[in-house]
C-alpha cells in the first residue's frame, strides 16, 4: 500500500464553508457624547480613510496613541474594526 500525505496517522483538514462576519451591533444611543474630543478626532481620519500613522501626525500624537484611542472608541462603538467605526461615524455624522 502506498502511502500519501493525508494517512500519516492526520486526517484530512474538514472543509468548513467559511461564516459570513456577524454585523456589528448598533451603537448605543447617545454614543457620540461618550466619546473625548480625541477620541472623535481620530474616528474622523478614520472615517476619511487615513492611517494610524497620518492621524497622529495630524493631531500632534504618537501613533502608539491613536491605537490606544482607537482601541477605546471601538469598545464604546461596539464594532470590531476599522471598517465598522467608519459606517458608525458615517451613521452618527461625525
Amino acid at each position: 500500500m502506498e502511502r500519501t500525505g493525508h494517512d500519516i496517522g492526520h486526517p484530512p483538514a474538514a472543509k468548513v464553508a467559511a461564516k459570513p462576519a456577524a454585523p456589528a451591533a448598533a451603537p448605543a444611543p447617545g454614543t457620540h457624547a461618550a466619546l473625548t474630543p480625541t477620541q472623535i478626532r481620530v474616528l474622523r481620519g478614520v472615517h476619511s480613510g487615513l492611517l494610524n500613522k497620518q492621524i497622529a501626525f495630524d493631531l500632534g500624537i504618537a501613533e502608539a496613541t491613536v491605537k490606544v484611542h482607537m482601541t477605546a472608541l471601538m469598545r464604546k462603538l461596539n464594532v470590531r474594526n476599522r471598517t465598522q467605526a467608519a459606517i458608525v461615524a458615517q451613521t452618527l455624522a461625525i
